[in-house]
Order: C-alpha cells, then sequence, then structure tokens
C-alpha cells in the first residue's frame, strides 16, 4: 500500500467536467493540512479558555473558536484537493508552473470567508461597543465583499476585474468602519476596550489589504502557482485567526462584557434579577443605557410630615 499523501492521486484534478491543468501539488496538500492542524488545535485552545470564564463571558471565545473551525473544514477541504472548480485562466503564461488553460479555483474558501468574515468583524465591532445596525450593515457590505471575489474567481474574461472593483469598494467600506467610527465607539469605552480594540482592528485591516493582492496573483492574474497561492492565502489566515484570536482573547481577560453594552443571563440567574453591569465613567453601552449616563440619579423631593 502506498504511504504519504495520496490526495491529488485519489481525488484528482478532475471536477464538473474539466481537467485544471494548473493545481496544488502533494507540497501543496500538505502545506494546507498543516493549516488544518493549525485551526484546529486553535480551536480547542480557544474552546478550552472558555471554560475559564463563566458562562455569560464566554460570547467572544465561542465567536473565536467557531472562525477557527470553520476554517479548518475548509483546509481539510483544499488539503484533499476536494471544493474546487475548473476556471479558463484569462492571462495564460509560459512559466511551467501556471502554464495551461484551466487553474484549479478552490471555492471553498470563499465559502469559508462568507462565514468567518463576519464573525471576525462581530468579534471586533462588539469590542467596540458599536450599535447593532452598524455592526449588521458592516456585515452585509462584508459580504458583498466576499460575493463579489467568488464571482470574479469563477469568470475567466476581463469582466473579472469589473468584481474584483466592487469587492475593493466594498473592503474601504468596512475599514473606515472599523478603523474610524468602531475606533471612535472603543475609545469611549475606557483606555482598556480601545487597546484592544485598536491592536486587534489595525492587525486586521493590515492583513485584510493583503488578501486582494493574493487574489490578483492567483485567481485573477494567474501569476502564482497554485502551491504559492496555498501558502500565501494559508500565511495570511493562520495571522488573521487564530493569531488574531489569541490577540483579541487576551485582551478581553479583564473586560467585563457589560462594558461593551452585552448583558447575558445565565440559567442559574433568578427571573427578573438584575444584570450586574460595569460601565466605564462615561456610561457608554452598545446601544443601550443605565439610565444615569454615568451619574447618580436625582434625589427624591422631601415630603412634608
Amino acid at each position: 500500500m502506498a504511504g504519504g499523501n495520496q490526495a491529488i492521486a485519489i481525488n484528482g484534478n478532475t471536477n464538473n467536467g474539466g481537467t485544471a491543468d494548473i493545481a496544488i501539488t502533494t507540497h501543496g496538500s500538505d502545506w494546507y493540512f498543516a493549516v488544518t492542524a493549525v485551526m484546529f488545535v486553535a480551536t480547542l485552545a480557544f474552546m478550552g479558555l472558555s471554560f475559564t470564564k463563566p458562562r455569560s463571558h464566554r460570547l467572544f471565545h465561542y465567536i473565536t473558536a467557531s472562525i477557527t473551525l470553520v476554517a479548518s473544514i475548509a483546509y481539510f477541504s483544499m488539503g484533499s484537493n476536494l471544493g474546487w472548480t475548473p476556471i479558463q485562466v484569462e492571462f495564460p503564461r509560459s512559466n511551467s508552473k501556471v502554464s495551461g488553460v484551466n487553474r484549479e479555483i478552490f471555492y471553498v474558501r470563499y465559502i469559508d470567508w462568507f462565514i468567518t468574515t463576519p464573525l471576525l468583524l462581530m468579534d471586533l465591532l462588539l469590542t467596540s461597543g458599536l450599535p447593532w445596525p452598524t455592526i449588521l450593515y458592516t456585515i452585509l457590505i462584508d459580504l458583498v465583499m466576499v460575493v463579489t471575489g467568488l464571482i470574479g474567481a469563477l469568470v475567466h474574461t476581463s469582466y473579472k476585474w469589473g468584481y474584483y472593483v466592487f469587492g475593493m469598494v466594498s473592503f474601504f467600506f468596512v475599514a473606515w468602519n472599523v478603523t474610524w467610527t468602531a475606533r471612535k465607539h472603543s475609545i469611549a469605552l475606557g483606555p482598556e476596550v480601545s487597546r484592544t480594540f485598536l491592536i486587534c482592528g489595525v492587525w486586521t485591516i493590515f492583513l485584510w489589504f493583503l488578501y486582494p493582492i493574493a487574489w490578483g496573483l492567483a485567481e485573477g492574474g494567474n501569476v502564482i502557482a497554485p502551491d504559492s497561492e496555498a501558502v500565501f492565502y494559508g500565511i495570511l489566515d493562520i495571522m488573521a485567526k487564530p493569531v488574531f484570536g489569541t490577540l483579541l482573547l487576551w485582551g478581553h481577560r479583564n473586560i467585563d462584557p457589560a462594558v461593551l453594552g452585552i448583558h447575558i443571563r445565565d440559567y442559574d440567574d433568578a427571573p427578573g434579577a438584575p444584570v450586574t453591569e460595569k460601565h466605564t465613567d462615561n456610561g457608554v453601552t452598545n446601544g443601550t443605557s443605565s439610565g444615569t449616563n454615568g451619574t447618580a440619579p436625582p434625589a427624591a423631593p422631601a415630603e412634608n410630615v
């Protein structure tokens, strides 16, 4: 029985009635499986850390672990040489590593991003205390960015770059909301929240700026080989998911969710019991107010006796 990684030999390079001339090799498959392991170990670590917190304080652990869990499934699929379709390249190349007619396009990567990038934004924007309507609209625009990237990757003519432009416009909107609007909200919640958001927000947007470059060199321009594409995207995803999650959860270690306006009642809380809240001096919450705005309520007028 043959040993080693047999994913390419077993699953082959023919799919959906076409054969990919430009596809990953066993080296690329090995790398994808290595990233799978990193993502899965990170998932176990984040879930394990959640047990150090009360159940009502585990929201960010659950979101972050979900990100790496979904990514581990996507990377297992790509390592298995599954979840792709052959697409004719717009720019044929003479380099032997990217020469051919059809390139292997992993649509499973975009399924991953369709699920995980909204979760990443949830992690960030909930940390900033941004109001829910702004969070939801930002996530909607993020989904437009991912979908246009997928459509562009599946188009073999120059019209793919029209979808690239739509995706970039959407990305700039998301980047603006993170770096400006959400940052202002985080500052209002105090130095602990502001510092955590600034570190994770700058880290995320910097990395996200590199993804369109990878897309242009891989799915878009057919400049780099699929194995190089695997390394490029894999490093970005490790930095944007497990490393991001580590930074975020470390920053949240001393942040009470109530400060962010997040109030989660556990099953053993008495019905009608008030939720314990910790506010910063200005009393800002995530679209809610304690009714005092950080000041004591006015004293009741004295009654005539």
